[in-house]
């Protein structure tokens, strides 16, 4: 095809406005690289704008100093790994018989289930719940409670009805499979798109939880990062990491300064290493499982 002048016209505003946008939302992940191994006085100056001065690792060496952040760093991957593969059971589990047209009951399912988004019990009631079922303070309250995300589970079953042919569960069923092995065999190796994106949704959310962990756990050893953090930055209990004292109050702020730079490079991390991998699968996965049916 011949790129007419309103074509050209239209590219280079529309590739201009994608980088000004592209700069806006990467320019403060690439100021917190910076700041981070930069002099905490200089950022502070706002010396610190496109190159890090005067190089320091200081803020890393205080958090990774600091046992309480490593062991709130090792609960948050359990948490994560193991919740997550629950999630994902839990939701193919729910989702799969919902999209089979030979499920008669299907529509009065999702029709309670749908209902759950709209009306819950309520804080106390909930809280009541896990008392009652003596999980208060455990490792699984952080991954029972939210197991099925009725959202998700809408996403892959309109996945399951329009992204995988039903002509292809019959033909395997005449065959002789199993719903069982239908689910293994055909639907889930056909349906990575999704479950890529569940694993992304599903992933982030329990790598930031900290509100369950701050109403649930009293135990300082089952602390997730987020609620260390939490105290850090929102709270500034910094004194156990810091040591701050009156000859040294000047050094500390300098530190707590770098430190707070370090902690959201050293949180975010896994989750920015992990979306490259995903990417692939995320916008074909969310286009066929949301916009579709």
């Amino acid at each position: 095809m011949v790129e007419t002048t309103q074509d050209r016209i239209f590219n280079i505003i529309n590739y201009s406005l994608l980088i000004i946008i592209s700069i806006i939302v990467l320019y403060p992940l690439f100021f917190v690289v910076i700041a981070s191994i930069s002099s905490p006085g200089a950022v502070m100056r706002g010396e610190v704008w496109l190159w890090p001065k005067d190089l320091t690792w200081v803020g890393y060496k205080r958090v990774f100093a600091n046992k309480e952040i490593l062991m709130g760093y090792w609960n948050t991957i359990l948490y994560t790994v193991i919740g997550t593969a629950i999630n994902l059971v839990m939701t193919v589990a729910a989702a799969y018989p919902l999209s089979r047209k030979d499920f008669m009951l299907r529509n009065t399912f999702t029709a309670m289930i749908v209902f759950t988004m709209f009306f819950s019990g309520g804080m106390i009631p909930t809280y009541l719940l896990i008392k009652n079922l003596g999980m208060l303070n455990s490792f699984w309250v952080m991954v029972i409670p939210g197991a099925v995300s009725v959202w998700n589970i809408l996403i892959m079953r309109t996945f399951f009805q329009n992204g995988i042919p039903y002509e292809m569960q019959e033909a395997a069923s005449i065959d002789g499979c199993t719903n069982m092995q239908i689910l293994t065999r055909i639907v889930l190796p056909l349906s990575m798109p999704i479950i890529a994106v569940m694993i992304l949704f599903y992933s982030v959310g329990h790598w930031n939880s900290y509100f369950t962990a701050l109403i649930y756990l009293t135990d300082r050893a089952k602390y997730p990062l987020q609620l260390f953090l939490r105290e850090i930055l929102v709270q500034g209990q910094m004194q156990e990491m810091l040591d701050i004292s009156a000859d040294s109050l000047s050094n500390s702020l300098m530190d707590a300064e770098a430190i707070k730079y370090a902690i959201v490079i050293v949180a975010n991390l896994p989750i920015l290493l992990l979306y490259p991998f995903l990417q692939k699968y995320f916008v074909k996965g969310v286009m066929i499982g949301a916009i579709k049916g």
